[in-house]
């Protein structure tokens, strides 16, 4: 009987595997040799309008003061000036008691609001005249403190 002799391809395979294997050692060796500065040359700085380069500031440049007193870093609380320009009017042109929800026609933009029996002080119906804020909900625009205007 003979020999089983290894095949054509996995003789390719295995010479494959070892030159891959020495291209790697000698990238390697090559970044050894190399060696281009490393941490200083992966240093970013941003400059005074949010741009990334990799020179760092000027140590004499003229610095600007700020006063940090002047730095808005939450929102403001809104006035009763400006939620009395919140008020709207509308009409009631749907409104389903059953469900408890209905739609009201803006009568400034003619856009259609979306309002929910919890949102309502008093009893309003279809064709009624009412104030209300305007708000945003998780499918679009509601209105609530709606209040029914005689």
């Amino acid at each position: 009987m003979a020999k089983s002799q290894q095949s054509f391809k996995k003789k390719e395979m295995e010479k494959q595997k070892q030159k891959k294997k020495d291209e790697k050692a000698q990238r390697k060796e090559q970044r050894k040799a190399s060696n281009s500065g490393g941490l200083d040359s992966m240093i970013a700085y941003v400059d005074e309008f949010g741009n990334i380069t990799d020179t760092p500031p000027d140590p004499n440049r003229k610095k600007i003061e700020i006063n940090p007193d002047t730095i808005a870093v939450s929102v403001s609380r809104r006035s009763a000036e400006e939620e009395i320009e919140d008020l709207r009017n509308g009409v009631v042109t749907f409104f389903n008691h059953e469900k408890g929800y209905g739609f009201i026609k803006d009568l400034q933009s003619q856009q259609s609001i979306f309002v929910h029996i919890n949102d309502v002080q008093g009893e309003i119906t279809e064709k009624s005249k009412v104030s209300f804020l305007n708000g945003m909900g998780a499918k679009g625009p509601v209105a609530l403190s709606v209040k029914v205007i005689s």
